[in-house]
């Protein structure tokens, strides 16, 4: 999820579990509400400081992303450590006990943020690598950061109630039930097709997509093949779309209804049975050790050859979206047949690539 979402709902869910003085002589036992609203704020940012591993290289920052940050085991440490820095930071110095709560619910709400996206935490980091993830929302969803601020700004309308914060959150929670139930749907559809074809040893996944929540990716790996479909849930289409130069409508557009039964069969090593050898070769070669730690749904892109070298190119189908090139897309280069396989990364659309 994005990081100005998740700061947010820090403070939505801070705000709703907000607590205000009894009689005005005991408001030293109970921070002030602005700043039970910024704890949440700023700890619900907090997990993603791991973008700092950007710095040594993307593909450590990739293989560790959502990992010891966004820990259930750790949340106590991060609760603690934050709390007291707060607390350092505060003219008044209010005890750190007092900033535990929102401190921890930011972090919370953070972690929940990340698991229902596609990507997966390390839920039991450092006693386990092995990430986790309920796929619902993509990674910028309009309507679930709408929500958020809407419930914000009712609770500052009304500064002394909770309920337009704890409302909002029902209405996460409702939206997210509703998301459930489109999951379902696309799980069905991917099901059909599997019992349609007889796919043996099938395994389905069903990523949520950008511009809608009717919008679902769905990929039916068995072996080195993957079945996919980009669909459209609402079951209509838009011709005006197809039509249009702008590039949102038309990626939109690529997402078509589950009606049309539009489904590709990719091959992990391409369908041409003489590179299928060399590319499984470089794809398992030491140096794609990271890149294989990543990528879920590895697929080649294409070879890249010349009398002088080789390049053989691959990305995760997670990272695929229509009209736009692969995010992450890294390869293996050599000078000639004699030499050994070099590491290499092509950029992609976006700063993070």
């Amino acid at each position: 999820m994005d990081p100005l979402t998740h700061a947010l709902s820090g403070a939505l869910l801070a705000r709703a579990a907000a607590r205000f003085p009894a009689q005005p002589q005991s408001e030293r036992k109970v921070l002030p509400l602005r700043m039970q609203v910024m704890a949440g704020f700023a700890a619900a940012a907090f997990p993603d400081v791991d973008f700092a591993l950007r710095l040594i290289d993307t593909l450590t920052y990739l293989n560790w992303h959502q990992g010891p940050t966004h820990s259930l085991i750790l949340l106590p440490l991060w609760t603690c450590l934050l709390a007291r820095l707060f607390s350092w930071f505060t003219s008044e110095r209010y005890p750190w006990k007092l900033f535990a709560l929102p401190v921890c619910l930011g972090i919370a709400i953070h972690i929940v943020g990340d698991l229902i996206t596609s990507y997966g935490l390390m839920l039991f980091s450092p006693l386990s690598t092995e990430r986790f993830s309920l796929p619902l929302v993509f990674v910028i969803d309009p309507w679930f950061s709408l929500i958020i601020i809407v419930g914000l700004v009712l609770s500052w309308r009304y500064p002394r109630q909770n309920i337009a914060a704890i409302a909002a959150l029902a209405g996460l929670c409702s939206y997210c039930a509703f998301l459930w139930t489109l999951q379902q749907q696309a799980i069905g559809f991917a099901t059909q097709h599997v019992q349609k074809h007889t796919i043996s040893h099938a395994h389905i996944s069903v990523l949520p997509q950008p511009h809608s929540p009717f919008h679902w990716k769905i990929i039916i790996q068995h072996g080195e093949t993957y079945h996919l479909a980009e669909v459209n849930l609402r079951q209509s289409s838009n011709p005006a779309q197809n039509q249009t130069n702008w590039l949102l409508p038309k990626m939109a557009a690529a997402y078509r209804p589950v009606s049309e039964n539009n489904w590709q069969i990719h091959q992990q090593f391409g369908d041409n049975p003489t590179n299928a050898t060399r590319i499984r070769e470089a794809w398992l070669n030491p140096a794609m050790t990271s890149f294989r730690a990543f990528a879920q749904f590895p697929l080649v892109e294409r070879m890249d050859t010349s009398e002088q070298s080789e390049c053989i190119w691959f990305y995760d189908l997670r990272f695929k979206f229509p009209k736009l090139p692969p995010s992450f897309r890294y390869g293996v280069c050599r000078e000639n047949d004699h030499s050994g396989w070099q590491m290499s990364r092509q950029r992609g659309s976006f700063y993070i690539d």
